[in-house]
């Protein structure tokens, strides 16, 4: 859904991304290092500034790979660990979402799950040669959900951030159903 917005984020962060002198592969270990941190958040119970810092991870993410496109340095074992990055940076800020008790632990534990089978669904149909980037809640949804979770959280009440939680484990498996349908359609005329 936000892949929509692709062409305009791509025109504010290549001009950035043309000032910055790092190999993209530190970039990418800086996120997951801020996402590692909002999750620290989280799980000391400090709602604005763990939303804010996923929305940090989230911007290094984009600026990683407009850098490498900028310095013509994709590489394969630049995706891969960007790519594994994005899992841990996931997975480490549900965790301390579910420490700090601003969730059911089985809605957070259910959320992590739905969440790494989305990527799951889309690196597998993509080994067998499908374009799979479909779906409501790819992970840019998923982290806009969560920080407008911790910002109502922390203006309102905490139980929105549960709700976020919980809006992102049902969107979440919509978008692994959506992702197995696309595959079994594609795969079955071949």
């Amino acid at each position: 859904m936000l892949d929509k917005l692709r062409p305009r984020v791509k025109r504010f962060l290549d001009p950035i991304a043309e000032k910055i002198r790092i190999n993209p592969n530190i970039l990418t270990i800086i996120g997951l290092l801020v996402s590692i941190l909002s999750a620290y958040m989280f799980a000391t119970g400090y709602l604005l500034i763990g939303g804010l810092l996923i929305g940090l991870s989230g911007f290094i993410d984009m600026l990683d790979g407009a850098v490498a496109r900028n310095q013509s340095s994709n590489t394969p074992f630049g995706a891969v660990l960007d790519s594994t990055s994005d899992r841990f940076s996931d997975a480490f800020i549900l965790i301390g979402i579910i420490y700090g008790g601003f969730v059911n632990w089985i809605i957070g534990i259910l959320a992590l799950q739905a969440s790494l089978t989305v990527s799951y669904v889309r690196a597998r149909a993509e080994s067998e040669g499908i374009n799979c980037n479909v779906g409501v809640a790819e992970r840019a949804e998923r982290l806009v959900i969560l920080m407008a979770g911790a910002l109502l959280g922390y203006l309102f009440s905490p139980t929105f951030m549960g709700l976020a939680v919980a809006l992102v484990m049902v969107l979440s498996y919509i978008t692994v159903l959506q992702r197995i349908y696309h595959s079994w359609k594609e795969l079955k005329d071949k």
